[in-house]
């Protein structure tokens, strides 16, 4: 294998790389400063470093004939993506050299005392119970292969209750019935190719059918199999996937009405934890994941099934893509099997060359015709504009005179000498003014909108300008002082414009270097992307000016935020299209373009289109694509609640949402028709594309957005974004119009546009992680066969580094052995529906006797941030104090998401969600996904049996420890490793594994943690130095050129590290004597005397891993290693039989672990909040997710009395304070720790937990009309009624589960 790679040496004239390569990593080449250099050599290089990430070679090499401008160039590329280079040589013999980072050479080394209360838990665990050497022996590393079969043998019994397909065998169908969509039927354009697809079908294994949308099909395909059996009396059983949950159930029900059927006999389908099968079914319509689920138990599943149909192939999300391959091996073996791929819109060549030459048949669509209206019809059809758009010409008049204005600013002298003001000015000293501003009110957030420039008073105006000038013509730093009273006091807009030049404070700070200033105003909402007359941008001016420590700030707040340059890029297009449009099109796009952000969508476009159509054009639906949740909730409120033009005539309209998260009882109304003189007006993501069909549609209004994960293998970073969908979604979607009658499409996009999309969308195996999927792979592949080598056999393999590093990270957190082989941890997390590492934080969450809150934060990690970050700079600092009120001063992130779901929960119990959303700067649409989530989640729990439905392990077991904050970070820890940060208290950085060096992102409170109005100068810094411990345990990591930022984090200690980080099994000597390691690995370099040498010397070092060392007294690390012994041991008796009865021991064991941590964080002075361990109040189907959220806010509860119930509703709670849910921080208590294994009842709030301060932090959730106070009351609980009623829910739900299966 190479491990030296060498980029030919660049000839004059001649490319490297192709158009369509080049093309693709354009837009991102540009940004990263390429001026000065040949745009053929700026993708060269970033062709030649995306290879080199992916290959396997160990070094590369730049040719000498390089510039030095070019070699600069690709320094930066390089650190932004997190490569190293380095120039070696001189003159005509200097060559460039890149390396991949070496991440195996450093180790951090953390000193750890043990609370006397610690050692004593510890001791009385040992003495009771001591390690044996059974569980030594297994907590061993394996010398040898084990026998994976024993595993899976013991796994049956649970697996028979999770996510796979009935058994069943093949039968000859009965004949169908007569039925009202006969006539329908019949005017289908599939009906015409029946007997070819048929007899296709016979002659071939696989067969690949292209049909428009609107052809048939998805529904009729399975019919002709069915009716050609009944002919010929040939038995059946046919299996047909579809990519999501709601087409499975729509299609199964449409087909089963079409053979006048109920759902469940011949026709029936089955989705995780829902199911409508029996005996006598012959065609089972089921997700991708589901037939997965099914053949893990073999191939011979398959054995009894006639036809698999993929429906949606071209979609290429990850399991489909699996799906294929495991299909394709076992279509060698099984003779009797047919495989039919189906799409609307698929690359048939790709899927040709892998399957062979298959024969593919075409059928067209219907008929009628569909009118497209891109972006610039649409402007100039219905005379859209906006303010910006007036603005923009106005604006365009006064840049001119800008210009020159700031030419000679820029041209000017610099002024060294502070000297004499060219005003005379009172300016308070800058501690003095941080002091006042940092009142601890809140009365800098009680205005939130910001005064507009025209608003201003001329003294503002006069003031703001002098304040700019100075700091630039003369360095004038002490004007920063009154430029942020004037802000703050004044409200005056952080991007506040010199009225002359048109620069900002930030765009100064950055030409001038002045770095601390920059990174305050960056913390107060200043936005890094305006531009100044000029056309320039913060990062501009400070890259003119030479400032490169500010660059590289800023480029690190670019990168973080996700922002891109689409509506630059839209912009150039539109430019380069000047002679394809006319002088007006061209005009209008320009305006359009300069006044909204390409990257988001236009709702103020698209109700103005919506009322054009609804008041100009016929009768007929109307298809709304959206990109995400968000858009549709913001869109659905608009319609519904905030137009008077809708809202007023709200009996005309009905409002329909379409979203793969959402109760598939909702989504099925969509398809039913309206009333005669109602309009019916649909919502909906992607999922509308395909497979779901709603006939009445004659009116599509394209985004031209959707929502995708893309992951970066080697930063181990995951980010969800918007972008522009491919050529195949849009024909896609233009189809779903003209169903009935000829329709229009409405495309929120240009012409050039479209022209530049993608042929088809990339495959998920390509962008996202593939943990999930190289567990998967274990349940499927031959068991010899390498993980990656089974990957490899995809129409589109991913990466090879991808795949390595996938199965790396599940060697870390023990799902698999070091033979590939799935671990018992790894056997159950085939089972849950999320990511690999929040499964483990679920299952760590359950044995530690905390799920709840664990769950609702894995959950809330698994979607996107439901914090949306608002645009207004004032809106921004009060976006930040929500965040770190919902955190109460635990230093966590995760409490913030914890504690803002439970709020949300009361709001919306209490009938104002939409304002508590609003106040707060929360996404509604997100927890609502959260909440679905969860369900989803709990109900495979239980169908693993690992919460009963009574006795040991029940609802309330497996939450005894949800009210311990400490417990729950154990969970978290365990979860979350081995993303861990180590703080450096010399340099007050923080340090990581793969990096010397991260920053908290500027969403986290932790990096906020100090101040409560404006960030010091040196915020990161005093961050740092304010946390009380040493960890911190993170979710992901986002790489923004020579900055990593981490975000979402937690500070956890030294103890909780200690027993949940690392593997499992630890080498035998993983815990050395202190002779053992002296002066090797480490260093005492940094003692100041010869005692602490000393000192140092007797202590003993344990090694968790090849980074994380625990150096600590011997008694101290036996202990310890002990208790992680025991843990493990423990952990490992729960994975292996979930529904086995707890054991004295195992009690035990839970019992001294909650001691050790609950009096290690009191040790640590961190703070316990209260009511974090209540149980969100199930929500009926009736109040998902529309039926309430429609509510105008004004019938809100006035009452001060709220209540808290379980889904019995039995046991209530009277309130007089604003939050139960969100009492204020307190201490732990003796009695905590003492008394840690006392159950509690997770279905209510805590009665026993009281506040011991309620004046730090206000309660977020407060209901408008609610007092705040602290005070307290518990009225009468019922608890022998409501345990009646819990134990009556657990047997029905219990009973629902083994008729699923």
């Amino acid at each position: 294998m190479s491990r030296h790679r060498r980029v030919p040496r660049r000839q004059p004239g001649g490319a490297a790389g192709d158009g369509a390569a080049a093309a693709a990593v354009r837009a991102r080449a540009e940004p990263l400063g390429a001026a000065g250099v040949d745009e053929v050599v700026a993708i060269a290089a970033q062709l030649a470093l995306e290879r080199f990430r992916s290959g396997d070679e160990a070094e590369m090499e730049f040719p000498s004939s390089f510039t030095s401008t070019e070699r600069a160039f690709v320094h930066r590329l390089c650190q932004s993506l997190g490569l190293v280079s380095k120039s070696k040589g001189k003159g005509a013999n200097r060559y460039l050299t890149v390396r991949k980072k070496d991440v195996s050479e450093a180790h951090a080394v953390m000193t750890c005392d043990l609370a006397l209360c610690t050692k004593h838990a510890v001791r009385s665990l040992i003495q009771r119970f001591p390690v044996t050497n059974k569980e030594r022996a297994e907590l061993l590393p394996r010398t040898e292969r084990g026998s994976a079969c024993a595993v899976e043998s013991e796994k049956k019994e649970v697996n028979k209750t999770s996510g796979r397909l009935n058994d069943g065998i093949p039968q000859v169908p009965g004949k169908r019935g007569e039925s009202e969509f006969d006539s329908f039927r019949q005017s289908l354009p599939v009906l015409e190719k029946q007997e070819e697809i048929v007899q296709t079908i016979k002659d071939n294994k696989i067969v690949l059918i292209i049909g428009e949308t609107g052809s048939g099909k998805t529904t009729q395909i399975p019919q002709f199999i069915l009716d050609d059996c009944y002919k010929n009396g040939t038995p059946c059983r046919v299996f047909c996937t579809q990519p999501r949950r709601l087409a499975a159930v729509a299609v199964a029900e449409r087909v089963a009405a079409e053979r006048r059927e109920k759902i469940g006999q011949t026709i029936g389908y089955q989705i995780r934890l829902e199911s409508r099968v029996s005996p006598k079914t012959l065609v089972t319509f089921c997700t991708n994941d589901m037939l997965l689920g099914t053949l893990m138990a073999g191939d011979s599943t398959l054995s009894t099934v006639t036809h698999v149909i993929v429906d949606e192939v071209h979609e290429r999300d990850r399991f489909s893509d699996f799906l294929l391959i495991k299909l394709r091996d076992v279509l060698q073996n099984q003779n009797n099997l047919k495989l039919i791929l189906s799409s609307a819109a698929l690359d048939a060549n790709l899927f040709i060359r892998y399957f062979g030459s298959c024969p593919v048949i075409h059928i067209q669509g219907r008929p009628f015709e569909v009118k497209e209206m891109f972006l610039e019809d649409i402007l100039r059809s219905t005379g859209y504009t906006n303010k910006e758009m007036v603005k923009y010409k106005e604006k365009k008049q006064q840049e001119e005179k800008q210009k020159n204005t700031l030419a000679e600013w820029c041209s000017a002298q610099d002024n060294t000498n502070k000297g004499t003001s060219r005003r005379q000015k009172s300016v308070p000293r800058t501690n003095e003014e941080y002091k006042r501003l940092d009142d601890g009110g809140d009365t800098v957030f009680n205005q939130l909108t910001e005064k507009d420039v025209n608003c201003l008073e001329p003294w503002i105006v006069k003031e703001m300008d002098s304040c700019l000038s100075d700091i630039w013509l003369h360095k004038d730093i002490d004007s920063f002082a009154q430029l942020l009273n004037l802000i703050l006091t004044e409200n005056v807009s952080v991007d506040y414009r010199h009225s002359e030049t048109g620069a900002t404070a930030l765009m100064i700070s950055s030409g001038r270097g002045f770095l601390s200033q920059v990174e305050q105003l960056i913390s107060m909402g200043a936005s890094i992307h305006c531009k100044s007359s000029n056309g320039w941008m913060a990062v501009d001016w400070a890259r003119h000016f030479g400032q490169t420590e500010v660059v590289h700030l800023l480029e690190s707040y670019s990168a973080s935020f996700g922002f891109g340059n689409m509506d630059e890029s839209s912009s150039s297009l539109v430019q380069k299209s000047a002679s394809d449009l006319s002088a007006e099109d061209r005009e209008l796009l320009t305006a359009y373009h300069h006044s909204f952000d390409d990257e988001k969508v236009d709702l103020d476009l698209i109700m103005h289109l919506l009322h054009s159509i609804c008041h100009s054009s016929d009768a007929g639906a109307i298809l709304i694509f959206l990109p995400g949740y968000d858009e549709i909730v913001s869109l659905r409120d608009r319609i519904v609640l905030d137009d008077k033009r809708f809202s007023d005539n709200a009996h005309r309209y009905q409002v329909f949402v379409l979203h793969s998260s959402m109760q598939t009882l909702d989504q099925k109304k969509v398809l039913e028709s309206p009333p005669f003189g109602i309009r019916k007006i649909i919502l909906s993501t992607n999922i509308a594309e395909t497979s779901i069909t709603v006939n009445d549609v004659v009116f599509v209004i394209d985004s031209g957005k959707v929502k995708e994960k893309s992951f970066d293998a080697l930063s181990c970073a995951t980010v969800l974004k918007m972008g522009w969908i491919s050529k195949a979604s849009a024909i896609q979607r233009k189809g779903r119009a003209g169903r009935c009658k000829p329709g229009v499409c409405f495309r929120l996009f240009s012409r050039l546009r479209f022209q530049n999309m993608l042929e088809f969308q990339s495959p998920e195996l390509l962008r996202l992680p593939l943990q999930e999927i190289c567990l998967y792979t274990k349940l499927l592949a031959p068991i010899n066969c390498p993980i990656v080598d089974f990957l490899m056999k995809a129409p589109d393999p991913p990466p090879a580094v991808t795949v390595r590093n996938a199965v790396h990270m599940l060697k870390t957190i023990d799902a698999m052995d070091p033979w590939e082989d799935l671990t018992e941890l790894g056997y159950q997390l085939t089972e849950l529906p999320v990511e690999p590492h929040l499964g483990k934080m679920v299952l760590y969450a359950v044995v530690l006797k905390c799920l709840d809150p664990v769950l609702t934060i894995a959950c809330a990690l698994a979607c996107q941030d439901p914090f949306v970050l608002p645009t207004l700079a004032s809106q921004k600092r009060a976006a930040v104090l929500c965040r770190k009120r919902f955190a109460a001063g635990t230093f966590s992130d995760h409490m913030a998401l914890l504690r803002a779901f439970q709020a949300w929960q009361k709001a919306r119990s209490d009938g104002w969600e939409r304002a508590f959303c609003e106040k707060n700067f929360l996404s509604r649409a997100t927890m609502e996904i959260i909440t679905g989530m969860r369900t989803q989640v709990l109900g495979q729990l239980r169908a693993s049996g690992f919460v009963r439905a009574r006795g040991g392990a029940d609802i309330r077991d497996v939450n005894a420890n949800s009210e311990n904050w400490a417990v729950i970070k154990g969970a978290l820890v365990a979860g979350m490793y081995p993303n861990l940060v180590h703080v450096d208290r010399d340099s007050l950085v923080l340090t990581e594994p793969k990096e010397k060096k991260v920053r908290f992102h500027p969403t986290s409170v932790l990096g906020q943690s100090q101040y409560k109005k404006i960030a010091p100068a040196n915020g990161q810094a005093a961050a740092i130095q304010a946390l009380p411990t040493d960890w911190l345990i993170y979710d992901e990591m986002t790489r923004a050129h020579k900055t990593a930022n981490i975000r979402c984090c937690s500070v956890v200690t030294p103890v909780t590290v200690a027993l949940f980080c690392g593997p499992a099994r630890l080498q035998s000597n993983a815990l050395q004597a202190s002779s053992s390691f002296q002066g090797g690995g480490v260093s005492n370099d940094s003692s100041d005397s010869e005692m602490e040498d000393r000192t140092s010397a007797d202590l003993a070092l344990l090694k968790l891993d090849e980074w994380l060392h625990l150096k600590l007294d011997p008694e101290a690390a036996g202990m310890l290693l002990q208790l992680r012994q025991k843990w493990h041991s423990l952990f490992l008796r729960r994975m292996r039989a979930p529904s086995k009865l707890w054991s004295q021991v195992d009690e035990t064991t839970v019992r001294a672990i909650t001691a050790v941590l609950s009096a290690e964080e009191q040790s640590a002075d961190l703070q316990q909040p209260s009511g974090i361990g209540q149980r969100p109040r199930p929500v009926t189907c009736e109040e998902l997710p529309l039926a309430s959220t429609w509510k105008s806010t004004s019938s809100r509860k006035s009452s001060t009395e709220t209540e808290l119930s379980d889904s019995s509703h039995a046991e209530k709670i009277s309130v007089k304070s604003s939050s139960p849910a969100l009492h204020q921080p307190k201490k732990y208590k003796e009695k905590d720790i003492l008394l840690s294994g006392q159950c509690s009842d997770d279905r209510s709030a805590q009665s026993s937990v009281k506040p011991a301060d309620s004046s730090s932090y206000s309660s977020p959730c407060a209901t408008p009309s609610s007092p705040v106070s602290g005070k307290v009351e518990f009225s009468n609980i019922l608890p022998c009624s409501s345990k009646i009623i819990e134990f009556l829910a657990d047997i029905i739900l219990q009973l629902g589960i083994l008729l699923i299966n």
